[in-house]
């Protein structure tokens, strides 16, 4: 296991509570961020001893999704290329996410935007507090829901239309709404 930086886990007992850690940029995802959790989720594939993973956001927001300013500004050489590169750097997050043995409970609190959502998509079982607000935010940038596998798992969930409708629009949906 690496030395995390923009994630932490809290152990106890068999249950891992994973945070998403970047609570300044309301835990934005950015190439640490992606490098750290598949290093966290592919781990989890020989743990025996972790039964249960609780999923959050430091702070005020699940996730807010892509760390746009980090994508565009970005220096540092990085393990994948760039665009598409990214992409599926990312979305073997979610494949991870789904092929590991232990169930995941994502506990959403303030926003869970774009890949934000795709998180909570991708869990076992969602919890929304009164705070949560989610949306399939990439058509607000110019990309399809097709991203970090949204498209797959939204419809599985509340319908093709309202996926459809959630997926098309970017609209925000909040807890009560995502509950009916």
């Amino acid at each position: 296991m690496m030395d995390y930086q923009t994630i932490s886990i809290e152990k106890q007992g068999p249950v891992d509570h994973l945070w998403l850690d970047r609570p300044e940029v309301l835990n934005a995802i950015n190439t640490p961020m992606v490098t750290e959790l598949r290093d966290y989720f592919a781990g989890l594939a020989e743990n025996t001893e972790t039964r249960l993973v609780v999923l959050r956001g430091r702070g005020r927001a699940f996730c807010a999704g892509l760390d746009i300013k980090s994508a565009i500004n970005r220096d540092e050489p990085t393990p994948f290329g760039g665009g598409m590169g990214f992409q599926g750097y990312l979305a073997d997050v979610y494949i991870r996410m789904r092929r590991c043995p232990q169930p995941i409970i994502s506990l959403v609190q303030g926003p869970a935007c774009g890949g934000g959502f795709a998180f909570m998509l991708a869990s076992d079982i969602r919890i929304a507090g009164e705070s949560a607000r989610m949306n399939a935010a990439f058509i607000r940038i110019g990309l399809s829901a097709c991203d970090m596998g949204t498209s797959y798992f939204l419809p599985r969930l509340v319908g093709t239309s309202i996926a459809s409708e959630l997926m098309l629009t970017g609209r925000f949906i909040d807890a009560q709404r995502a509950y009916r």
